[in-house]
């Protein structure tokens, strides 16, 4: 199972993003399954939209319901793990989106990640101690 961030998923529909050739080859090298969270979904849709338009966006969410990759839905009781997380990384700042693939993470016991957030998911652990192992940057 590998997690896919926002920064991926921008990449990938981009191609004049400076990671879209690592990320092409990332997605044919690590044939998944693939995993997303909402927060970085709605994240991911809003940045489609903005950048490239409604179709990219759409495109997104086609590719979701053609299975490319499942999405883990939080519940109220992830709540107060995302506020002990957000507290302790403030000083990155840590977002929602963030927040939910530690918590992502935790659940599915991997944090084999697809980002291009290397400073953050170079600092974040999921149970307290483990490294995240970013697939996408060295």
């Amino acid at each position: 199972m590998i997690l896919a961030d926002t920064g991926f998923w921008l990449a990938l529909a981009n191609r004049s993003d400076s990671h879209h050739a690592r990320a092409k080859a990332a997605l044919a090298k690590h044939r998944g399954p693939y995993v997303t969270t909402w927060p970085v979904m709605t994240e991911t849709c809003h940045m489609l939209a903005t950048r490239l338009g409604p179709i990219a966006e759409v495109a997104f969410i086609r590719s979701g319901v053609m299975g490319a990759f499942d999405i883990f839905a939080l519940d109220r009781t992830h709540l107060p793990r995302i506020e002990t997380l957000m507290e302790k990384y403030r000083a990155l700042p840590m977002d929602l989106a963030d927040a939910s693939l530690v918590i992502l993470a935790e659940e599915v016991g991997t944090g084999d990640i697809l980002s291009t957030d290397a400073r953050d998911f170079g600092a974040y652990r999921w149970k307290n101690r483990k490294p995240f192992k970013n697939l996408l940057l060295p």
